[in-house]
């Protein structure tokens, strides 16, 4: 992702901190690791608070390592006990094991796409002339680890697809380490690039070389916890090492800008992306490539909108913004007249929301969200409609591919219950045609997706997707995974998972709520869900709870709820404050400690969404959720699994293991709270199918077990 609690000394802290160093009492089978305590206490605007547990974000100390691995032995003694987990991980894998397809791009005269077999960890890469021919491989990341744990994260190519710049992740971090390889000999070249992360890649029209942007390298302090601060843009030249890159753009007095480099598809514009956190506001810049001088202009100098750079013809730019139209429009900008008073609506801004567009075949393909799913239109460069892009139903079309000279398109479209195929779309006809349709040992046609609106406590009008078999008794007793995000900008879409997948096959409900905070409904939906309105995420959250029970798709007793990251955060404090509607909840990779999240790597730049700690206004609304503080001693809380990865560098994982730590010691007797480490494992992306398979097995299985169904 790009992601609060005060009033008096929080119960939770006053008690820890004089907990003994001694195991608790077990529960069942269960007997919780010691989590010792400190004496440590911040001050913020006055108010003391306690951090009883502030060694724990020491992970390179022995003493964490030692926690972590008790956590374990504990949490997979339980899970290793659940009745039918195995046969649970065994028909996962069966769902899993399909081949997959990303959609062809064309770079020069070859095409290229990504495709799994089935139980591969990663996807390997392919090259082929014809895009509906199968190709060889060109790049297999399963040969670069015996795991599967080192992940082909991003590429980027030559104009004339010779040369493939690619980004490696090792263990789920997020730096990358970057390399080239020559397409047409299939060696790499000696070029390595480190300490890259949150960067686009471009290169220059003549393949000599590319622009990138990095952060230096950490001093004194592990890679995965440190500060990432001053982000820099620079160019490398292919066949040099890195030291010798030339810096193109910084900004010393600005320690969380970011920079990404975009070159237009003419090769002539150098457009460089800043962004302030994770925001949805940035400027843009540009250099005129023809320009000796290599002097960067300015083209849009005010934090107001967000600017997402669709393409260019000749002077004229066409961006997607939400500048005067909170559901974004598409405007043209000549540099030679860049003023706001100078430039064109080409699409006004509808209803729907403006998610993408794409300037393919001398024409835009605009993706709009229509309540969440997916409708694509075209319109011409004048910004003349053309017509729709018929779509098979309710679901999500994506990666729209092409260049503005192609005659032809490929996307893929997928739905809660249908795998992800690829289309090819003829410009001329206006005809799309399916090219690659996966076969599932899922049998789709046996269940079926329905949205439905319901009412937050404020009165706002949510929409929630459900997906269950075709007739399901509305009895109150199905079991039922929630699962939501509601922050940063991002919409829940329907999307086909073999894990989903899997919970159905269960017979299982699975609801997908589109929280506000959410890039659903554009600006104004958004916002509503951030900073002093954070609430209003955690109560749509619950407000989809009670619609789920209200209209007996289950009961308090049959009810999860699930979410990672952000949703981490959701699952968690919607688990505190409302414990009676829930039999187990799954709080993934959480923001969990909401006083300190600034304090680790990329999480200074999650204050667009949270606000800050040191304003004092938004410190009591976060003070108000935190998970971390909000914990009472003695409250029945769900059981509750807290998953995270060893190596995750986007939401330290002291953020789970503090968590765990508190709900333990403040619950000792009550249900089970366990925390599943995952070793070698990050945030989430470029995660093995491995692994995937097995985290997703545990957590159906102490569902299930919570459910008083195992």
């Amino acid at each position: 992702m790009r992601s609060r609690m005060l009033f008096a000394l929080p119960m939770l802290a006053a008690l820890v901190a004089c907990q003994p160093t001694r195991p608790t009492k077990p529960v069942g089978a269960l007997t919780y690791p010691v989590s010792r305590t400190v004496e440590q206490v911040d001050v913020y605007h006055g108010e003391s608070i306690a951090d009883p547990y502030r060694w724990l974000e020491d992970i390179d100390a022995a003493e964490t390592a030692s926690w972590v691995e008790a956590q374990n032995k504990v949490t997979f003694g339980y899970l290793e006990k659940i009745p039918g987990r195995a046969e649970i991980a065994e028909r996962l894998t069966q769902i899993w094991n399909y081949a997959r397809w990303t959609p062809p791009f064309r770079e020069g005269k070859r095409w290229f796409y990504y495709k799994n077999d089935g139980l591969q960890n990663q996807s390997v890469l392919y090259v082929t002339d014809k895009p509906e021919v199968e190709g060889q491989v060109l790049l297999d990341p399963n040969t670069l680890s015996t795991d599967g744990t080192v992940a082909l994260k991003d590429t980027a190519f030559s104009s004339d697809g010779r040369y493939m710049a690619y980004g490696l992740s090792s263990g789920g971090s997020d730096w990358e380490e970057w390399r080239v390889l020559d397409t047409t000999t299939g060696k790499p070249t000696d070029d390595v690039l480190r300490w890259v992360k949150f960067s686009t890649v471009d290169w220059s029209k003549d393949g000599k070389g590319f622009w990138y942007s990095r952060y230096d390298e950490p001093k004194g302090e592990n890679a995965l916890k440190a500060k990432n601060e001053f982000h820099k843009l620079y160019f490398h030249q292919l066949g040099t090492p890195q030291e010798k890159d030339t810096l193109v753009y910084e900004r010393k007095d600005q320690p969380d800008w970011s920079f990404e480099a975009d070159v237009t598809e003419d090769g002539r514009y150098l457009v460089i992306n800043v962004s302030r956190g994770t925001e949805n506001k940035n400027l843009v810049l540009y250099r005129d490539l023809q320009d000796r001088s290599g002097k960067i202009r300015e083209l849009i100098s005010n934090w107001e909108a967000e600017y997402d750079l669709v393409g260019n013809k000749g002077t004229t730019f066409y961006f997607r913004t939400d500048q005067a139209a909170p559901r974004n429009r598409l405007v043209a900008i000549n540099l030679e007249k860049p003023q706001p008073r100078h430039w064109k609506t080409l699409v006004a801004e509808s209803k729907d929301t403006l998610q993408s567009a794409h300037l393919v075949a001398g024409q835009f393909v605009l993706r709009y969200l229509a309540d969440a799913h997916s409708r694509l239109l075209r319109y011409g460069l004048d910004g003349k409609a053309k017509d729709e892009i018929n779509l098979p139903g309710l679901g999500t079309a994506g990666a729209f591919t092409g260049k503005p000279d192609d005659k032809i398109s490929f996307y893929s479209y997928t739905s809660y219950t249908t795998p992800s195929a690829i289309y090819r779309y003829d410009f001329a006809s206006g005809r799309s045609t399916v090219v690659r349709s996966p076969q599932t040992a899922f049998d789709s046609s046996a269940y079926e997706t329905t949205q439905v609106f319901y009412t937050s406590k404020d009165g706002t009008r949510v929409p929630m997707f459900i997906t269950a078999r075709k007739g399901v008794a509305l009895d109150g007793t199905n079991p039922t995974i929630l699962y939501g995000y509601g922050g940063f900008n991002i919409p829940q879409v329907p999307a086909f998972s073999a894990s989903v997948a899997g919970w159905l096959d269960l017979g299982g409900v699975y609801a997908v709520a589109n929280l506000r905070g959410g890039g659903e409904y554009g600006r104004q939906w958004h916002e509503a869900g951030t900073k002093l309105q954070k609430q209003n995420v955690f109560d749509d959250f619950i407000a989809a709870a009670e619609y789920l029970i209200a209209n007996n798709y289950t009961s308090p007793k049959r009810l999860a709820i699930r979410g990672g990251s952000n949703g981490g955060l959701l699952v968690a404090a919607v688990e505190l404050q409302r414990p009676e509607l829930f039999a187990a909840a799954i709080p993934a990779v959480g923001v969990l400690d909401m006083l300190r999240f600034r304090e680790f790597t990329i999480g200074k730049a999650w204050e667009s969404d949270y606000g800050s700690v040191l304003n004092p206004n938004e410190f009591l609304a976060i003070r108000a959720y935190s998970p971390l503080h909000n914990i009472k001693p003695g409250m029945t809380y769900p059981p509750t699994l807290i998953t995270t990865g060893d190596h995750d560098d986007r939401v330290f994982p002291a953020h789970s293991f503090k968590f765990a730590a508190a709900m333990q010691a403040a619950n000792p007797d009550a249900n089970p709270f366990l925390i599943r480490i995952d070793v070698r494992a990050g945030h989430g992306q470029g995660k093995p199918t491995s692994k995937l398979i097995a985290e997703a097995a545990d957590i159906y299985a102490f569902i299930l077990k919570s459910f008083g169904m195992r």
